[in-house]
Formats: C-alpha cells, sequence, structure tokens
C-alpha cells in the first residue's frame, strides 16, 4: 500500500469518529428514551433570590458553591462587568439613585435571602484583577481563584470574609510544570479527607494541580490523559482534526468523586477527562463536540446521594445543563435553552447542588445572574431536551 492510500484511509478514519462522535450525545439520549431510563427532573424557582438591597446589582457571575449548611455562596465581577447606566449612582457625583455594584462575594440561605457579603481588595493578599470561582469547605473556608492575566494566585477566607492565606502571588506567570505559583486558576475543588485541593490551573496554564490545602504547596499536577503538560498553543479546535493530546485553555473544573475519581472540563476541546487521584487517565467524553468558541464543558457538580450517581454538566455555549449517568458517561437529558427569562440561560457558567438535590447556576457575560432548579425526584427521560423547566401548575 503506498503513503498516499495510507494517508487518505486515516484521514476517512478520523472522520468517521468525529463524525460518530457527534451524533453520540444525541443517541445515547434517545437509547436512554428507549429504554426507560429515569434521570433527576428540576423545575427553576423564578422567585429565587430574594431582590438585593442597597440597589447592589451583580456583573458577571463567575462562581458558585454551597457549604454544609446549605448556604449559597456566589463570586462575581461588580462594577467592571456592569454598563456604565447601570452603576449611575457611583459617579462623581451621583448621577441618580440608582445602582451600585454588590460586594464580590454574596452568601444566600435556601430561601434566597441574602444573609452575608464581603470581599475585594484588603490588606495582605492581592484580590484577583478578576475573579473566578468559589469554593467553601466544611470547616468555614472558603477558596478564591483568579483568571486575570496577572493572576497567579489563589485566597483562602473565612465563610466571613477574614483573610486566612494566599498561595502563589499575582504576576508570577508560572507555567505548567512550575511548582512555585500558578497563572489564572479557574476554581480549587476540594478532598477535604485528603486534604486537597484540585486546582484547574486553567486559564494560563493546562493542567490540574493538586495542592495541600494547609500549605498552598502543590504536590502533583497532570495534563490530558495523565500526560506531562506542555504550554504550546495548539491554535483554535477543530472538531475534525484528531484528539488534542493536552488540554487546551481553559481547564475550567477538576472535580473529585467520593469514590476516587477527578472528573476535569477541558472546556474548548468539548471533553470530560477522567482520572485517578493520582492523575492515571482513566477515560473521556466527548460532549457536543461540533461546539466552537467557547466549548461545552464549563462545570459540573455531582448528585448529593452517597453513590454520586448523577453527574450535571453545564455548557455555557449551547445554553443547558447536561444530566449524566456518572458511570458509563451517558447523557441521559438535558433541561434549558438560550433566553433571559428564568429557567434559561446566557453562558451558564457554574453549578453546584445542596444537600437536598437542588441545583444552583451562574451566568457570566450578559447573563449576570445566578439561579435556582429545584429537585423533584426521579422521572422517566422523555426526550433530550426539555428546554426551560418552567413550574408546573397543579
Amino acid at each position: 500500500m503506498n503513503k498516499k492510500n495510507v494517508f487518505v484511509g486515516a484521514a476517512f478514519v478520523a472522520a468517521l469518529a468525529t463524525l460518530g462522535a457527534a451524533q453520540s450525545a444525541l443517541q445515547r439520549a434517545a437509547a436512554a428514551q428507549g429504554k426507560g431510563a429515569q434521570a433527576p427532573r428540576f423545575e427553576v424557582d423564578p422567585m429565587w433570590p430574594k431582590p438585593l438591597p442597597n440597589h447592589w446589582l451583580l456583573g458577571n457571575v463567575i462562581g458558585v458553591g454551597v457549604d454544609k449548611d446549605d448556604h449559597i455562596y456566589i463570586v462575581h465581577r461588580g462594577a467592571a462587568t456592569l454598563d456604565r447606566k447601570e452603576i449611575y449612582a457611583l459617579q462623581n457625583p451621583p448621577m441618580s439613585e440608582c445602582c451600585a455594584a454588590a460586594p464580590p462575594v454574596l452568601v444566600f440561605d435556601a430561601a434566597g435571602n441574602l444573609i452575608k457579603s464581603w470581599g475585594g481588595p484588603g490588606e495582605g493578599y492581592e484580590w484577583p484583577d478578576s475573579n473566578h470561582g468559589i469554593t467553601p469547605d466544611s470547616k468555614g473556608n472558603v477558596y478564591i481563584g483568579g483568571n486575570g492575566g496577572n493572576d497567579g494566585q489563589i485566597l483562602k477566607f473565612t465563610k466571613d470574609g477574614k483573610f486566612v492565606k494566599q498561595f502563589g502571588f499575582a504576576y508570577a506567570n508560572a507555567g505548567s510544570n512550575d511548582t512555585w505559583a500558578f497563572k489564572q486558576v479557574a476554581k480549587v475543588s476540594i478532598d477535604e479527607k485528603a486534604n486537597e485541593g484540585y486546582v484547574a490551573d486553567g486559564y494560563g496554564n493546562k493542567r490540574v494541580a493538586v495542592i495541600d490545602l494547609d500549605t498552598g504547596k502543590i504536590k502533583r499536577y497532570w495534563g490530558a490523559y495523565g500526560n506531562k503538560p506542555d504550554d504550546t498553543n495548539l491554535g483554535r479546535y477543530n472538531p475534525d482534526a484528531p484528539v488534542a493530546q493536552q488540554f487546551r485553555n481553559p481547564v475550567h473544573c477538576a472535580e473529585p468523586s467520593n469514590d476516587g475519581m477527578v472528573y476535569v472540563c477541558d472546556r474548548v476541546n468539548d471533553r470530560l477527562q477522567v482520572f485517578t487521584k493520582e492523575g492515571k487517565f482513566v477515560k473521556e467524553q466527548r460532549i457536543a463536540p461540533k461546539t466552537l468558541g467557547d466549548g461545552s464543558t464549563w462545570d459540573i457538580a455531582f448528585s448529593r446521594d452517597p453513590q454520586q450517581k448523577y453527574l450535571y454538566l453545564a455548557d455555557g455555549a449551547n445554553e443547558k445543563v447536561y444530566i449524566i449517568d456518572r458511570q458509563s458517561l451517558e447523557v441521559l437529558t438535558s433541561f434549558g435553552d438560550g433566553g433571559r427569562q428564568p429557567g434559561t440561560f446566557y453562558a451558564v457558567h457554574s453549578i453546584a447542588a445542596d444537600s437536598k438535590g437542588n441545583l444552583y447556576t451562574t451566568e457570566t457575560y450578559e447573563g449576570k445572574r445566578v439561579q435556582k432548579f429545584v429537585y423533584k425526584g426521579l422521572a422517566p427521560v422523555t426526550k433530550p431536551n426539555q428546554g426551560a423547566v418552567w413550574p408546573t401548575t397543579r
């Protein structure tokens, strides 16, 4: 066989593989429907949260987390991401009574009442140029990353906003194989039993880094497929090309599960990769692999049963949340659509679950909000996408 035939044959096989991947999500959802599969069902709560005080507005809402008391933490980017007319009250002199940016961190109870607010620059630490991701632990600590061009730090606060520690530092410009700092961290996820944090490092680097939660020391790290990270620019994502052997920016989440796996959002590569906690590659799933631009795999949360049977994946490009069988990575169904109304999304960015199974989502860019989706139990899968899951009337 000559080289030309080998090349053509390989290209044909690659094209078939890509076509199969592109169709797989719909096929899996249709198969789930045919098998009578069940999946969690949700309804949006259009009255959550309650109105903010002090004429406060939210900018890009860039992270959400839930603590052991079912308090919901969000972090947003404030005045820098609000239109001038939205912050007339901040002009000098004030141009109207309304409005102003809320503090960067807001904490709500399950009923939607605002119970705390804090954050921003302070003594002893470097607040991110562009905060990104927020994660509370069960000990009363909160971790915040940053994906600004100069952000190489992770901040640790108490749940009341008292500064505890800074890991890394701004202007670090650390690479994907450096162990002394980070580069534009998307999010920190917690493994409390091991006292470790899984850092999606992230917007500047192309790795998962595992840190000691007390010292911030980087204990281990890895790239896509468990490879040593490589900072080479891979260029734009092409769904018809062979799969990339490295992550693209951003590595947007790295979530440890109860059974010792780590689920990594390789956002622009449209895939979810699964590893052991030591960084050994286990499997992957491509999600809407024809998605360009922002990519399809933005953030995940697990169902709150001990087995974490389901995985919820936020897709801010296709504007939906996928409900996935965690073991098989089979897409069962999804909900959401693009829009401004409750139950629809504009760049759904982050997702978290509370102890009752309710979901909370945030939206960046012009979305600028947090929504609550109330868990309504298991229901038969009837279609691949449910659209806006508006409350039913009875």
